[in-house]
Formats: C-alpha cells, sequence, structure tokens
C-alpha cells in the first residue's frame, strides 16, 4: 500500500497480485485494503510456450526499427520505449530502450480498449453477452429510461448517444480520483440515437465491462475471467488489469502491459481467435472488430492528414495511410500501439512516452512492410 495524508484526510492505493493498483476513496482507512477484490487462484495450466524469434538481419530492417528511437525520424520528441515486429509467427525485430527489456509492464493507456474487446469477445463466444442485445445495465433498466436501448455494440463501436463534453471524456475521478466506475462511467445522459453518432468516449468501454459483470452475476467469476479465460492461455503473464475499488475493471485505460504480451493479443486476432487450437473468441471476431461501425469518426483533419476511421475498440488503416487496406490498430495516448496487418501475416508494436508530438505510427508500419518485401 501507500498512502498519503493530508489535513483532513488521506488517500490510499494499494497492489494486488494480476490486478494492480486500486484507489480507495478519499478518507477509507487502511483496513478498507482487505476488502478489495483479488484473484483467489488459478487452475493449473500448462507453461506457456514462448514466443517464436526468427530475428531478421536485414539491414533495412534493422536501420528502421533504430530510426523509432531516434526522437525524430518518425515524430520530433517522441520516446520510445520497445519496439516488437512479428512475421508469420514469429518475432523478427526487437529492441528496447535502456532501463526498459521484454519484462517491463507499461501502461497501456487506451490500447486498454482492445484489451477490453477482446475479454468481451470471449465471453461473446461463452455465451454470457450478445453484441446485439441491450446492455441490460440495471441502472437503465426503468421502461422510462432512453438508456435501455443502448446496445453492447453500440458501446464497442463509440456510439452510446451519452453526453461526453470533450474528446475521450474526462474521467479523472475513476483514473485518479477513488471514484466508482458505477457512479462516474453509466450516469451520464442520453443526447443522440444510440448508433447514429460517434463520439470517443472512455465512459462506453467501462459501461461495456460493467455490462458484462452485471451478466455474469458472479462478482468472483467476473474478476477472474479475464486471467483464466484470455490472459493466461495465451501465457499474458506480465499484464496487469486493474479495477476500481468497487471490483469493476477501468479497461478504457488502466492497464499494464509488455510488449511481447501486445504481441500476443495481435497473434490471436490474425489467427481468428484461436490460439493453440483452442478457440478464445468466436470465429470471425477478428473481421467483426475491423469492420466499420456505422457511424465514423472525422475521417479527414483541417490540414489534409488522414484519420483512421473505427471498428469495435479498434481503429481501421488502409491505403489512404500508406497501408494495405483491412490494417487496424490499437491506440493508446503517448504512443502505444498494437498494428495488425493481416493480408501480410505481420504485428508492429511500438511502446512509448511521447509527451507533446505524436509517433507516425502509419509511416514506421509502411517502412517496416517495405522492408519486410513480399
Amino acid at each position: 500500500t501507500v498512502s498519503v495524508t493530508y489535513d483532513g484526510g488521506a488517500r490510499i492505493a494499494a497492489w494486488r497480485p494480476y490486478l494492480g493498483c486500486a484507489q480507495l476513496p478519499s478518507g477509507a482507512r487502511k483496513d478498507a485494503v482487505s476488502k478489495l477484490p483479488y484473484i483467489k487462484s488459478f487452475w493449473d495450466r500448462a507453461a506457456p510456450q514462448p514466443l517464436k524469434v526468427r530475428l531478421s538481419n536485414d539491414p533495412d530492417l534493422v536501420r528502421i526499427v533504430e530510426a523509432a528511437f531516434d526522437r525524430e525520424t518518425y515524430g520530433e520528441g517522441t520516446e520510445t520505449t520497445a519496439v516488437v515486429v512479428m512475421k508469420d509467427g514469429a518475432v523478427v525485430a526487437e529492441k528496447y530502450r535502456e532501463g526498459f527489456d521484454a519484462e517491463t509492464p507499461q501502461r497501456t493507456w487506451s490500447v486498454a480498449k482492445s484489451i477490453a474487446a477482446t475479454v468481451i469477445g470471449a465471453a461473446v463466444h461463452d455465451g454470457f453477452v450478445d453484441v446485439n442485445d441491450p446492455t441490460g445495465l440495471e441502472v437503465w433498466s426503468s421502461p422510462a429510461d432512453p438508456r435501455g436501448n443502448i446496445t453492447l455494440e453500440n458501446l464497442l463501436h463509440m456510439s452510446s448517444g451519452l453526453t461526453s463534453p470533450t474528446a475521450g471524456n474526462r474521467t479523472d475521478d475513476i483514473y485518479f480520483g477513488g471514484g466508482r466506475v458505477v457512479d462516474h462511467a453509466i450516469t451520464n445522459r442520453l443526447v443522440a440515437e444510440p448508433g447514429s453518432r460517434w463520439r470517443y468516449a472512455n465512459n462506453d468501454t467501462m459501461a461495456a465491462m460493467r455490462a458484462l459483470r452485471e451478466h455474469m452475476n458472479d462478482d468472483q467469476q467476473y474478476i477472474e475471467y479475464p486471467f483464466w479465460r484470455v490472459l493466461l492461455p495465451l501465457g499474458m503473464e506480465r499484464t496487469f488489469l486493474e479495477t476500481d475499488w468497487n471490483g469493476d475493471f477501468v479497461m478504457s485505460s488502466q492497464v499494464w502491459t509488455t510488449a511481447r504480451d501486445l504481441a500476443r493479443i495481435g497473434l490471436l486476432y490474425l489467427n481468428d481467435g484461436v490460439w493453440e487450437g483452442e478457440r478464445i473468441l468466436p470465429k470471425g471476431w477478428a473481421d467483426y472488430v475491423a469492420t466499420p461501425a456505422p457511424a465514423q469518426p472525422p475521417l479527414t483533419r483541417a490540414d489534409g492528414s488522414q484519420i483512421p476511421g473505427y471498428g469495435a475498440q479498434f481503429w481501421l488503416f488502409g491505403e489512404r495511410h500508406g497501408l494495405p487496406e483491412g490494417t487496424y490498430a490499437a491506440q493508446g495516448n503517448r504512443g502505444q500501439y498494437l498494428v495488425i496487418i493481416p493480408s501480410r501475416n505481420v504485428l508492429v508494436v511500438r511502446r512509448g512516452f511521447d509527451d507533446g508530438g505524436g509517433f507516425d505510427i502509419a509511416g514506421f508500419t509502411a517502412d517496416v512492410l517495405s522492408a519486410l518485401g513480399d
């Protein structure tokens, strides 16, 4: 635990195995730590298979990967900490900044949203939820409440229609203030017909995960489900999914993971949801998350540069970005990327802590593909 006392109160954060840190509400006492959700046990599983590694000595690929760390080639002042490139199921390039390695988890920021979509995909396969059904959230269950018409798919598409005054919507109360998902992420009013308006919102992702919890109706099963159903089968042993103190996953941002663990997620999607012969995601889920949602963000900025499209918690790239059609990506603040290029059977993972200028992930990925050839 870490505690900070101040005139009139105190704040406490507590770390738990697999679940990382949770912030207690202001004024909570240390004995409240024992009431936080914990992973109680895991089923015995065989040790995960290590990633295949066939590092390429191609000088062009080596040069391009090194350039990602020079703070200039792919964005002035960018700060790359890790790059992993996979081709045909094997690591062909890998590099880390000093102080980081294959075992170093970093905050995913919004790449967590794509991990949330993966957990929900597993729950769809297991029959817990259907993306076409209304969420079933109890707080929206009144017949007079129009939010009851919001489907899980609307949430995955970032088209809930809920009010969101700023892009991404400010979620500081949950991320940094010890607030609960149920108090801050599912209480906004409806301002647009569900499905009719795209608006990037952390709350939509948190509401989707809360809906999964209510459908399961078993809090311990819910807290352990992402691990035994997705992370552990994939061998993602250095990934931490944080919760609020009430036991709701904050999977719009608060996940810590390594570059290699993200690559494992990418491999799952390249294999259409199958891992070592076990189906984790529904057949076609990879196509589902990479299909443009009915409501899209504006695709062109004022300067003419191209904004990616949006699927289901993944961003969509293509020829207008200099990349093959069908390319999609998990993206997060400060330069977190997992780019999936199905047509080339290639994954590109880039981690960083950019502050200000953005990393040109499309340009970097295009250069990597060029170096890899056919």
